[in-house]
């Protein structure tokens, strides 16, 4: 017999045919054993209640099960349309009270992913956009000048000149990629930060060497203010990508003969890292869209760059429970606030 396919009808139909048969067969052995016709009667009446309350029991069972079995639908069916409405809280602990709640705790778990996915689609469409703006300037100008280059009148110091600057596009083109890699991985998770203790002072001296010959060739005095052993939970690899990008837009920024300073202080519940520069300084009013993705400030379009490092910086800093924030006076500098948990 296939029990898969039997109603619940059928089974009940089934259920009272065996208890009708089984009183039988009792009534049976009982006159058998007794001869007394009222013994029989008697067993007779207890088997009549007895189905009469297994036959109303199976009423109130198989509304409870209907009913059951319409409010899961149901809630099935308004999961499908993605349309799960809140319902009063249910204070009987019953199977279906359970399963309404896994449910619920279910569809949750569902949306937070379908808002993940949404967002990261968005994120994906705004990258594969910016990647197209960034590099089509860049792109542009290598085929201008490649096609300058064609030009037979050209003197040796002009094609010279030109080839110079074909370079410095593709040294850009290639640091926008660059860039742009490190961006992506970092926020699809394809590079998983790695936090250990060690020794603030190596990663500050990273950083500031990677800064050191561009400040050097504008006459910058770069100073660090940092114990040679400081033991702080950090990343050390990623940590130094992050505040060389800071130090690396100060010096963009401060003209020639400024200052940058890098100092540390260990709080209760973060190890703060401040980088102070003499620089243009930045509106209150742009504080937020400085950390942007590409976002440049209008008057500083003509200096190098492409408005990624802020970016990055604060992306690293975030993974690793930190944050950044920037403090700024026009044409006195700024100073940029790198927190590190104090773990």
């Amino acid at each position: 017999m296939n029990y898969h396919s039997l109603s619940l009808g059928r089974i009940v139909r089934y259920i009272s045919c065996g208890v009708i048969l089984t009183d039988v067969v009792i009534l049976a052995v009982v006159y058998a054993l007794t001869g007394s016709r009222t013994a029989v009667f008697g067993t007779a009446a207890a088997a009549a209640a007895t189905v009469c309350w297994g036959i109303a029991l199976t009423v109130v069972f198989q509304k409870k099960l209907s009913v059951f079995t319409e409010e899961i639908c149901a809630i099935l069916e308004e999961m499908a349309e993605d349309n799960l409405q809140e319902k009063p809280y249910m204070e009987e602990e019953t199977l279906l009270a359970r399963i309404v709640h896994r449910l619920r705790q279910l569809y949750k778990v569902m949306q937070k992913q379908k808002e993940q996915n949404v967002r990261a689609r968005e994120e994906l469409q705004s990258l594969v956009s910016d990647i197209s703006h960034q590099t089509r300037t860049p792109v542009t100008n290598l085929k201008m000048i490649q096609e300058t280059l064609h030009d037979d009148s050209l003197t040796e110091s002009e094609k010279n000149e030109f080839l110079e600057a074909f370079a410095s596009q593709i040294d850009k083109l290639d640091f926008l990629v660059q860039a742009m890699v490190k961006t992506s991985r970092l926020e699809t998770g394809v590079i998983m930060l790695t936090k250990k203790t060690q020794n603030l002072y190596d990663t500050l001296a990273e950083a500031v060497g990677g800064i050191f010959t561009k400040a050097a060739q504008k006459q910058m005095d770069v100073r660090v203010d940092c114990p040679e052993t400081f033991l702080v939970s950090h990343d050390p690899k990623w940590t130094t990508e992050a505040i060389f990008n800071i130090l690396d837009n100060a010096v963009k920024y401060t003209p020639p003969g400024g200052m940058i300073s890098v100092s540390v202080e260990r709080w209760e519940a973060y190890v703060k890292i401040d980088i102070a520069d003499t620089g243009k300084g930045i509106p209150e009013e742009h504080y937020a869209l400085i950390f942007q993705r590409f976002y440049r400030e209008e008057e500083v379009h003509d200096e190098e760059g492409v408005g990624i490092g802020l970016y990055l910086a604060r992306e690293i800093i975030s993974l690793q429970g930190g944050y950044v924030k920037v403090s700024s006076r026009q044409r006195s500098g700024s100073v940029f606030s790198v927190f590190l948990p104090n773990e």
